[in-house]
């Protein structure tokens, strides 16, 4: 019998050990009194001679054996008495049997040992949500700053300004906390659950930012008295834009001829995304010139919001395309150096590694600066500098086995680089071959300066604009993971391009993947004007309503609130 089975047996011992003490005391007692009882029923008179004159006759008078009432009902009390007795002491020991805590008084109720409470999910749900949330208040707050600095100048809008920086800046925090937590810091559940509680706050922070300034920016915009001016700016940029779109459309195709589909593939959709946007614009700026000629400025300040989101997202495709083509013969011109400096760095490694080898095998230590000095390693030491090479520094804690093989990895990936860029191969993506020479010689050694760290600073910059693009003109589907990821790419940017240019990429490819899960937004507006759904779906139709809901603008949560129309135009 198991050690369980053996304490749940324990108590029917016990209460079978009871009942039989409580049988004998019975049994006991009853015994007793019946031996008592003979002598409680004796008459104990004494006899008392009599002086009698008469002659006594030879008969004498029959005993009567008569018992008292009394007499029968006194053992009837005893042994009730004892029952009462027995009772009272064996429901007493068993109530002291059930709640003991010593060894052989039965199973006493386990405490169940402390655990702090997890972190809630519903605490995890907000965080994230807050996160998206901000970034669009960030983004939009942005946007239409945009266009009232147009008009008014830096000078006015200074305090919006910097409102909107210092909400940059709670947002990132908040971005921070959170990447952290994903990767399991900190540890404690307590802890982890405060971490979420200042993910939230700092999100909250953002939008009271904004929210304190979006009245006195109202203000200065003045759209709710009237929007002529506003709307004179707005068609002004209109009409660059749709000049630049045109052009575009004409550089993507240089570009792909050029340089391949790949190359191309971060812009691919832009010149038709733009005039989607143009659609959208048109069709509202449209409406606001009917509703400000009818007498309803608040309609008319909410029509022309909406076509200054879609004309905010149209420079950002157009601008897209005009930076690639800026960066792709910048890369290409940079191909050649970054190659031959990449080759020097690698061969300066390699003849590092044959003498530190040579010096091992002849049974010396291997001085100072020697690749692959184990005993260097061990002792800790700092990675040594190789002459002739500024820009690489050997990690000396580096088998002198594992780094030749790294080396021949380089050298491989260095001469298909190479073969690529030749004139007679035809078409490919310069900033691909900066990122594939960038990678190929990270294991080998750090670059401190020199022509690898501007390829691997243009890689980074390219991958993050391209995704902010993404994320920012797509804002109605992509979730906190891939901004988060974003914000994480913007910090290391300055301290570390190559994971920068990683954490940009995993970025853009999670967005996409949103974008793709989020589906047609059409069901979201019941809105039949042009480009309507594509506003849901770039986060300028805040999708609350059915015909779009509320134009996003200026402001955090709060502001949102009040930019509810009153009915349709």
């Amino acid at each position: 019998m198991t050690s369980s089975g053996l304490r749940a047996a324990r108590p029917r011992c016990a209460a079978r050990r009871l009942s039989g003490r409580v049988a004998r005391v019975l049994l006991g007692g009853a015994g007793v009194v019946w031996l008592v009882l003979p002598g409680m029923t004796i008459n104990s008179g004494t006899a008392v001679a009599v002086t009698d004159t008469r002659p006594v006759t030879a008969t004498t008078a029959p005993r009567h054996d008569e018992t008292s009432p009394g007499y029968l009902a006194l053992p009837l009390v005893a042994v009730g008495t004892a029952g009462v007795l027995a009772g009272y002491t064996y429901v007493r020991r068993t109530r002291r049997a059930r709640t003991r805590t010593t060894p052989g008084g039965g199973p006493a109720r386990p405490s169940a040992p402390w655990r702090s409470p997890p972190p809630s999910a519903e605490l995890d749900r907000h965080s994230t949500e807050l996160i998206t949330l901000a970034d669009d208040w960030v983004r939009t707050s942005r946007e239409e700053l945009g266009f009232a600095e147009a008009r008014f100048g830096a000078a006015p809008v200074e305090p919006f300004d910097r409102a909107v920086r210092e909400a940059e800046a709670e947002l990132a925090a908040a971005c921070r906390m959170r990447d952290r937590y994903d990767h399991g810091v900190p540890e404690d559940a307590a802890a982890r659950r405060q971490a979420l509680a200042g993910v939230v706050g700092r999100c909250e922070e953002a939008g009271r930012l904004l929210d304190a300034e979006a009245a006195s920016f109202d203000e200065l915009r003045g759209l709710e008295r009237g929007s002529a001016d506003a709307l004179r700016v707005a068609e002004a940029r209109f009409r660059e834009l749709a000049g630049r779109t045109g052009t575009a459309a004409s550089t993507v195709t240089g570009l792909r001829e050029r340089y391949g589909p790949a190359a191309v593939a971060s812009v691919t959709g832009h010149v038709e995304l733009a005039k989607d946007r143009l659609l959208l614009a048109t069709s509202r700026l449209n409406r606001a010139h009917q509703s400000a000629d009818a007498g309803d400025p608040a309609s008319a300040a909410r029509h022309l919001r909406v076509a200054e989101g879609a004309i905010a997202q149209i420079e950002v495709f157009v601008r897209g395309v005009e930076r690639l083509a800026e960066e792709l013969p910048a890369a290409e011109h940079l191909v050649p150096a970054a190659l031959s400096g990449a080759e020097a760095d690698i061969e300066a490694v390699r003849h590092a590694a044959e003498s530190a080898a040579a010096e091992l095998t002849a049974g010396s230590r291997p001085g100072p600066g020697r690749a692959g000095a184990e005993t260097a390693g061990a002792s800790g030491a700092a990675p040594a500098p190789v002459p002739g090479a500024s820009s690489v520094v050997v990690p000396v804690d580096v088998a002198a086995g594992e780094l030749r093989a790294r080396v021949t990895h380089a050298d491989l990936e260095l001469a298909h680089v190479r073969v690529r860029a030749e004139p007679a191969a035809g078409p490919y993506d310069p900033l691909d071959a900066l990122r594939r020479i960038v990678r190929a010689t990270a294991p080998v050694g750090t670059r401190r300066s020199g022509v690898l760290s501007a390829a691997e600073e243009l890689v980074a910059r390219s991958a993050l604009a391209a995704a902010d693009d993404f994320v920012g003109t797509h804002r109605g589907a992509v979730g906190a993971t891939a901004r988060i990821r974003l914000a994480e790419a913007r910090r290391l940017l300055p301290t570390d391009p190559q994971t920068a240019d990683v954490l940009a990429r995993q970025a853009r490819d999670l967005a996409e993947q949103d974008v793709r899960l989020h589906g047609n937004p059409s069901a979201a507006t019941s809105d039949p004007s042009a480009g309507a759904t594509a506003a849901v779906l770039g986060g300028i139709l805040l999708a609350e309503d059915p015909d779009g809901g509320p134009p996003a603008c200026y402001g955090g949560p709060r502001t949102r609130g009040r930019r509810r129309h009153p009915g349709p135009s």
